[in-house]
């Protein structure tokens, strides 16, 4: 049985492929924050879960903002660890 490449990685490693895609305009907003609520944060370190949160508090929020620095900052606390 093989597995599908979004079931598969570890969580940061997806979120990153997610907000990635969503910078080069490949996913929808709505896309983004499916993909993300899917994955989860559970497995991250506590900064790293702490952005995506906000990140997705941000876009559940519905405003303008600078979603792309926010996306980011958020792919920056990731990398960081």
């Amino acid at each position: 049985m093989s597995t599908s490449p979004e079931a598969a990685g570890r969580a940061d490693d997806r979120i990153v492929s997610a907000l990635s895609e969503w910078l080069a305009r490949h996913v929808s907003d709505e896309e983004l924050l499916a993909r993300v609520r899917e994955i989860g944060t559970a497995d991250l370190e506590p900064a790293q879960a702490t952005a995506v949160d906000e990140l997705l508090s941000e876009f559940q929020a519905g405003e303008g903002g600078d979603r792309e620095m926010l996306v980011r900052e958020t792919l920056e606390a990731i990398a960081l660890g």
